[in-house]
């Protein structure tokens, strides 16, 4: 069975990657678009710039939208304690970067306790 073939609105990695800014912003979804309409931060830009210098970036710009530009790069998401290492991969475009490294960890529980398998009266 062959592999389907990611699409973003239509547009296949290989388009995606040739749009410009404002291109890419049209085809996204309203809260991607004004953020890119609005500009980035100092941050931001800091993190676009050395993407195309770099492979493996850190960065604390949790809440940067994943661009088509980025993919296949490595970067260091901080989640608060430590930085979290992620490839981004074509499905991750159009999402933001916290969304792939967890703030709190998954809490499990162990077995009851003493008396809490019993009824009461």
């Amino acid at each position: 069975m062959a592999k389907k073939e990611f699409k973003f609105h239509g547009k296949k990695v290989e388009e995606l990657k040739e749009l410009s800014l404002n291109q890419f912003a049209e085809l996204a979804p309203s809260s991607i678009r004004r953020k890119i309409t609005r500009g980035f931060t100092d941050p931001e830009k800091v993190l676009l710039k050395n993407l195309k210098t770099k492979d493996r970036i850190k960065t604390h710009c949790r809440d940067m939208v994943i661009l088509p530009e980025m993919i296949d790069k490595t970067i260091l998401i901080h989640n608060g304690k430590k930085y979290e290492e992620i490839l981004i991969q074509d499905k991750m475009v159009g999402r933001r970067l916290g969304e792939f490294s967890l703030t709190r960890k998954r809490l499990i529980h162990s077995s009851p306790g003493v008396g809490q398998t019993t009824k009461r009266k």
